[in-house]
């Protein structure tokens, strides 16, 4: 199996191909939001924007905003599970609604928010790949609001045998694809809005400006990575530090610490 050095869930090639292609965009939405392609009449990226400078900024999220008939609409690729899902796409929900009412309306003004999550791990405890959320009372199941919408579709669960006919699974097969051979076997449906996005992604993978995108996007995280543990050595130092004054055996300073016993004896107290 030849492995693709870069899949449709990397950050950056995700944020070039679908600003750079924004009918596919378009198409893709259309079929996450379970909606006929011929009902959007009103398509926009709001953030198509992706300066080479903030791609050096730790905080930077390479997610995707539109406006789609009236409603806001992000749409974000998770590869890996952090522990706080849940609420970090809450939080994003809640800045995008808060920031949408124009100057002098009312909150009834305020459109409707959906946040679209494609992850590539397993959230929730049934087998089911697609999860909606919307608030509703707890005993009657009564709607509070439709202005408030969680999609998640989780890669892992999709089934084996996806069929040509069905435009959500090839789109989030697409996702889910790691190697040469699964892109080919989707091309070879003849399915032919996955072989633009399949000829987008080989055009795209292929450019100088995504290879240099991608460098700097990565050398943040390595750089971000490198700083957390350089935090956590600094602070097990710290402990150890501390544990050596007490008089704590050096087995169990470092059985706390995670430090080894070459490191601990090297302590200056």
């Amino acid at each position: 199996m030849r492995k693709l050095q870069y899949t449709f869930k990397t950050d950056t090639l995700f944020k070039m191909l679908f600003v750079k292609y924004p009918e596919l965009l378009k198409m893709l939405v259309a079929a996450l939001l379970r909606i006929p392609l011929e009902s959007i009449e009103e398509f926009k990226i709001r953030n198509p924007e992706m300066p080479p400078e903030s791609l050096g900024d730790k905080f930077c999220r390479l997610d995707i905003n539109m406006t789609v008939n009236g409603q806001r609409v992000d749409l974000e690729v998770q590869v890996s599970n952090e522990g706080d899902y849940p609420e970090r796409t809450m939080y994003h929900w809640a800045r995008e609604f808060s920031t949408a009412l124009p100057v002098g309306s009312g909150y009834s003004m305020l459109p409707r928010t959906i946040i679209i999550s494609i992850i590539n791990f397993k959230l929730f405890e049934c087998v089911e790949y697609h999860s909606e959320f919307q608030p509703l009372e707890v005993k009657r199941h009564t709607q509070l609001s439709d202005k408030m919408v969680f999609h998640f579709y989780e890669l892992p669960k999709l089934p084996l045998e996806i069929n040509q006919d069905n435009m959500l699974l090839l789109w989030l097969s697409l996702f889910k694809a790691e190697t040469k051979e699964e892109l080919e076997k989707i091309k070879s449906m003849e399915v032919p809005v996955m072989s633009q996005a399949i000829d987008a992604y080989y055009t795209i993978t292929a450019s100088s400006e995504f290879r240099e995108r991608e460098r700097l996007y990565e050398k943040a995280r390595h750089d971000e990575a490198q700083a957390l543990y350089n935090a956590a050595k600094k602070n097990s130092i710290e402990i150890a530090k501390s544990m050596m004054i007490d008089g704590d055996p050096i087995d169990k300073i470092a059985r706390n610490t995670g430090l080894t016993l070459e490191e601990i004896e090297k302590l200056d107290i």
